[in-house]
């Protein structure tokens, strides 16, 4: 089987307060609201991933942590309860996920043979990290497509920012050539938040929007800059000041989904379009789409 292609791509944020807030049925907590613009963006996502009909959705996660090699679910059905260490009060979600586990393997092989360390994680009790299943949730609510869920290997943190993004992007080509040889139409969601700053207290109730805007001023400007060199297509010039983000926004895509998902799409120069932008806890949030 071949020609199997990348129809969309995603920047989509993992912040659990989006699916508190929306009050998931999967989710323990119960909310009155909150972050509507996120989840309202999201909504539009939604609708767009409904008409593109994909076969797999493909997701990079910086929670789900690997200090050696990249690490893919292996596992045909998962099932469980994921707590956020942080946030326990907002997210103790029941997931229940289907895993495209051929095409994992494929990823894992192509990542091999392009020098990468990489590894099938087989434990069928595996507990799903909180940051793979809010993307997914938030994407796709309905949990009716399967998923190839991907870890976030610590060399941007242990080695540097430049030798981190030389893996990613080698593990991007990679992943484009495995769903290539799969024949399969697949969504990949980078679960990155931008601006990365954060409040380390949290009001009363948690949903109050009155304290909700962003924590770094200088955050904020350097999302603003990059959103709108994506919304030209200028993909080169955000790899380019790709370090300089990371360094002065402690951006989380430092972690290693934003340069995986833009290598797999081949650095594309169409214009992204912003379904839009939100700060959770002063955190700069946006949902981005681009299509090939």
């Amino acid at each position: 089987m071949s020609d199997g292609k990348i129809v969309a791509g995603f920047v989509a944020p993992h912040p659990p307060h989006l699916v508190y807030a929306e009050n998931a049925p999967q989710n323990e907590p119960r909310s009155q609201g909150g972050w509507e613009p996120l989840r309202w963006a999201y909504e539009k996502a939604r609708k767009s991933v409904e008409e593109l009909k994909p076969d797999v959705l493909l997701v990079h996660s910086p929670h789900w942590m690997t200090l050696v090699g990249h690490h893919f679910l292996g596992v045909p059905h998962l099932r469980g309860k994921s707590v956020d260490p942080i946030f326990p009060n907002l997210f103790r979600y029941r997931f229940d996920m289907n895993v495209d586990v051929e095409l994992a393997e494929e990823c894992c092989a192509e990542a091999r043979q392009a020098g990468l360390t990489a590894k099938m994680m087989r434990n069928p009790n595996f507990r799903v990290d909180y940051g793979t299943i809010t993307t997914l949730h938030m994407i796709r609510p309905q949990w009716d497509i399967p998923v190839v869920g991907i870890s976030a290997n610590s060399s941007p943190y242990y080695l540097s920012t430049e030798a981190g993004v030389d893996q990613m992007e080698r593990l991007g080509t990679a992943t484009r050539r495995a769903i290539e040889k799969s024949g399969k139409r697949a969504v990949l969601l980078c679960s990155n938040t931008f601006s990365h700053y954060h409040f380390h207290e949290e009001p009363e109730i948690p949903e109050d929007m009155s304290c909700e805007h962003p924590q770094s001023y200088k955050g904020y400007k350097w999302d603003m800059r990059m959103i709108e060199l994506m919304r030209r297509g200028e993909i080169r010039e955000v790899m380019r000041l790709f370090p300089e983000w990371v360094e002065e926004a402690f951006a989380e895509v430092k972690s290693g989904a934003f340069p995986w998902m833009i290598s797999a799409m081949q650095y594309p120069s169409i214009p992204a379009e912003l379904h839009g932008y939100g700060t959770v806890i002063g955190t700069g949030n946006a949902v981005m789409e681009w299509r090939p």
